[in-house]
Order: C-alpha cells, then sequence, then structure tokens
C-alpha cells in the first residue's frame, strides 16, 4: 500500500511530538537521525519527554543481551500510558526486528506496539503510520528489500559533526555475533554517492564526519566498482574544507598497510583507531572465527603505532566465552599489556540466537564476572598512563556539548578521541579550539583555553 500523498493527513502530524530511544551503536545512532528526518518531514516536533510524546519509537540492538532486556523493559512500562492515551503510537525498529525470535516477543506479549518495522524499512515509515492510522490495527514492515545507493536525508545529533555510511551488513559471521543476520550480507555504497554526501555536509558547515559500516575494511569487496576502503578514505580526505574525518569499525584482518599509508599522509583524518580485538588467545579466536591470531593482531597494533606516532588504539574485548579457560583468559590479558590501549569497550558474553556460540554450554556466570573484575584491574592503570601522557601537553579539541554536570565545563574530543573537560562559553560548541592539558584521569582530560 502506498499512501505517502494522503491528503487526508497532509497536516495531522503538525501539532504532534515523537521521542525517539536508541540501543546500540553508530549505525543505530544514524538510523535514528534518519527516522527523526522523516518524522519532522511530517510535521512532528521532537520532544525529550516519552510522557509527552504522541509517536513514542524504541531503536532497537540484538548485540547483547542487556540491550534486549532493556527494551523489554521500557516498552512494558508504557502499558498504562497507552490505556491512558490509546491515540499515542508505540513504535519498534532496527535490528531486534529484523529477527524473527525477539520480533515474536514483542508481537506476542506487547499488545501496546502499534508499528514494528526492520533496519530496511526506514524509509518506509509514513507509509506504515499512514497505514495505521486507516485501520487502527498493528502494522509490521520486516522485508529484506534494500535500497541501493541510496542518497539519504537525516538529522545529525549537532551542526557540526555527522555519521554517513558507506556500507551495510557483515559477511564475516564470528561465531557469537548476529549482525549477519539482523543488518544482512554486506553492501557498500557507491563511492560518488558517498563523496558528494560529505562535501553538501561540509558545504554547510560540518567539520567532523564519521564514516560507518560494520566492517569499513572490506568496502567494496563485492562491488561492481574498483575502489577498496583506504582509496575512498584518501578520496574523502581530500575533499576541501573538511577538518576531521573518522571511521568506524575495522576488521583486524583486513587491516592494510595501505590503509595505515592513507591515515599518516592525510593530516585530517583523526589519529584514533579501533581495532577489535575480542581475546588474546589464538583458540579461542578461532573458536570466535574472526580470522586472525594473537601474534597477527599486535604486529598489526605495532604497525599503527610505529607509522602513526600518536596514534590512540581502543578495542573490544570480550570475556567469558563458552571455550574460554583461564589460560586463555591470561592471553587476552598479555595483548593489553603488550598493546597499552587507549581505552576499550569490555563485555561479558552473552549468547544471541542463531548464532553457532550459542549452542555451546556457558561458563558459570562467577568465573565470568571475576575474569571481567580483573580485565577492568588490568585495563584502567593502562588508560591513566595513556592519558598522564597528555598533561602539559596543548591539544586541539572539537567541542561538543555542555557537561552534564557543570554547564560553565564544555566537554569535547582531541582527534584521538580522547574525552576533555575544559572551562568555556558554551558559544565556543562546534568550534576547534586549542587546550592545555593540567589533569587527567582513567577516562577523561582536563585543561584551560589556550587564547591565541
Amino acid at each position: 500500500m502506498q499512501l505517502k500523498n494522503n491528503e487526508k493527513y497532509k497536516n495531522y502530524f503538525v501539532n504532534k511530538k515523537y521521542n525517539i530511544t536508541t540501543f546500540g551503536c553508530q549505525m543505530n545512532e544514524h538510523d535514528s537521525e534518519r527516522i527523526s528526518y522523516i518524522l519532522e518531514d511530517l510535521g512532528y516536533t521532537k520532544t525529550d519527554d516519552r510522557n509527552d510524546a504522541d509517536f513514542i519509537l524504541f531503536n532497537t540492538c540484538l548485540v547483547r543481551e542487556n540491550a534486549e532486556l532493556k527494551l523489554y523493559g521500557q516498552v512494558s512500562s508504557l502499558k498504562k500510558l497507552k490505556e491512558e492515551n490509546p491515540e499515542k503510537i508505540i513504535a519498534v525498529s532496527g535490528c531486534m526486528m529484523q529477527t524473527s525470535v525477539a520480533r515474536e516477543v514483542i508481537e506476542k506479549k506487547h499488545k501496546e506496539v502499534d508499528i514494528i518495522f526492520g533496519t530496511k524499512n526506514i524509509n518506509s515509515l509514513p507509509d506504515l503510520l499512514f497505514k495505521y492510522l486507516e485501520t487502527g490495527e498493528r502494522v509490521i514492515d520486516v522485508s529484506e528489500d534494500n535500497v541501493k545507493d541510496d542518497y539519504v536525508n537525516y538529522n545529525s545529533k549537532n551542526n557540526f559533526q555527522a555519521y554517513v555510511n558507506i556500507m551495510r551488513g557483515c559477511d564475516n559471521f564470528c561465531s557469537y555475533c548476529i549482525v549477519p543476520q539482523s543488518r544482512g550480507r554486506e553492501e557498500s555504497r557507491r563511492p560518488s554517492h558517498i563523496i558528494e554526501e560529505i562535501e553538501n555536509l561540509v558545504k554547510n558547515g560540518y567539520k567532523e564526519i564519521t564514516l560507518l559500516g560494520q566492517n569499513v575494511n572490506s568496502y567494496g569487496n563485492k562491488s561492481d566498482f574498483n575502489v577498496t576502503f583506504p582509496e575512498l578514505l584518501e578520496k574523502c580526505a581530500k575533499i576541501e574544507g573538511l577538518q576531521r574525518l573518522r571511521f568506524t569499525t575495522s576488521h583486524p584482518k583486513d587491516l592494510s598497510d595501505d590503509l595505515i599509508r592513507v591515515i599518516k599522509e592525510n593530516d585530517n583524518i583523526c589519529n584514533y583507531f579501533h581495532l577489535p580485538m575480542q581475546s588474546g588467545s589464538d583458540k579461542v579466536l578461532k573458536d570466535m572465527n574472526r580470522k586472525y591470531n594473537k601474534e597477527q593482531y599486535l604486529e598489526k597494533a605495532r604497525k599503527l603505532k610505529e607509522e602513526i606516532p600518536g596514534i590512540a588504539i581502543s578495542t573490544d574485548i570480550i570475556v567469558g566465552y563458552p571455550t574460554e579457560t583461564e589460560e586463555d583468559f591470561q592471553e587476552t590479558l598479555d595483548v593489553c599489556r603488550k598493546v597499552g590501549f587507549d581505552t576499550a569497550f569490555t563485555f561479558k558474553y552473552s549468547p544471541r540466537p542463531k548464532t553457532k556460540a550459542a549452542k555451546l554450554d556457558p561458563i558459570d556466570d562467577k568465573i565470568v564476572q571475576d575474569r571481567f573484575d580483573r580485565l577492568l584491574d588490568t585495563l584502567y592503570p593502562i588508560f591513566n598512563e595513556k592519558n598522564k601522557e597528555y598533561v602539559g601537553k596543548v591539544v586541539e579539541v572539537l567541542l561538543e556539548s555542555e557537561s552534564k554536570n557543570n554547564k560553565n565545563v564544555l566537554t569535547g574530543r582531541t582527534d584521538t578521541f580522547k574525552l576533555v573537560h575544559v572551562k568555556a562559553d558554551k558559544n565556543l560548541i562546534g568550534q576547534i579550539v586549542k587546550v592545555k592539558i593540567t589533569d587527567n584521569t582513567s577516562f577523561t582530560i582536563s585543561g584551560e583555553l589556550v587564547q591565541d
């Protein structure tokens, strides 16, 4: 049913408000930006108060069980609100809805949900809304039709930073990961579309662009155009006026010397590299289907640091994978000490439906928690030492927002992705300023504005 030009609802949304809750990664955040644009194009305005919203959306993540449980709890909390205000529309989208197991939980146990759609059906949201208003019955769209080479509009989180999708999906099939099922197989956007999108953003004053993909390093692999990720990155870096360029996420097996060279040779590509390790054990890495071993990972980290002095490296680590022994865990700690990560995203293993690892017997929760605690005990002093190296230095910081705890303090990021606190007027938000670092913790650095 095509209802996009439905005149009956032409001005229906003008005085209505929407609220979006986003779980998960930057890809989900960017999807929410696209949804926000669609809703505002219809006439909605944004509200941070869920109780005040006429349209409530949860954009979901299925990578970790914790996000899934949070969703069920938050949706359940709206039952009473829906009963008191039947005209409120509640929708659930994203990765969870792309898989039958999670979708069936919402369908059967959460009757308060009116609209369900997947990661590939965002552009159909106006049709789904109109259809629901016409019928009053739940509407579901989780079709697998991908929109290829789409140039999409979206509401960025601010007017100086933006995400740009360069590809969707993943072909790696790590044994613990559900992304290939929820996001589909790899598809790369055409370079010309990506370049055009970034050029328009820069013309509109955006200073920092982050290229997004489940594995950006495999960009172009199955395409009919002959452009690799290092080549695309170099093209993007040459766009006139672009001050900062980031990308995420990279798979270690595909990190090439060409990519390191491009980062080294282009000053506006940030000196920050997210290199997910997951485990330091060769056995566990093989069980995870990661396609690299400990020494190969260490060599790639060594090359990054050798070729790009001062580069910051972050990682992902999973503790308690079903086949992990204490000896395997010690190998992970060994890599942490040898690489000296600037930060890390750490997780306790949680089984995901329809993955190979979900069929394995889990490790006792107490053992997993003990290892997790010891991992953090190892990492935090390393983070502290890495941040301490900044004390006394003058760094450039893109100021992003007011501090949640102190309105007189602004927070921002260095090009190495260090979180910086500095006393400054809020009029400087969105500007790149110089800050002399005077103090640090394991997670932040702080300093004083340097006056030109």
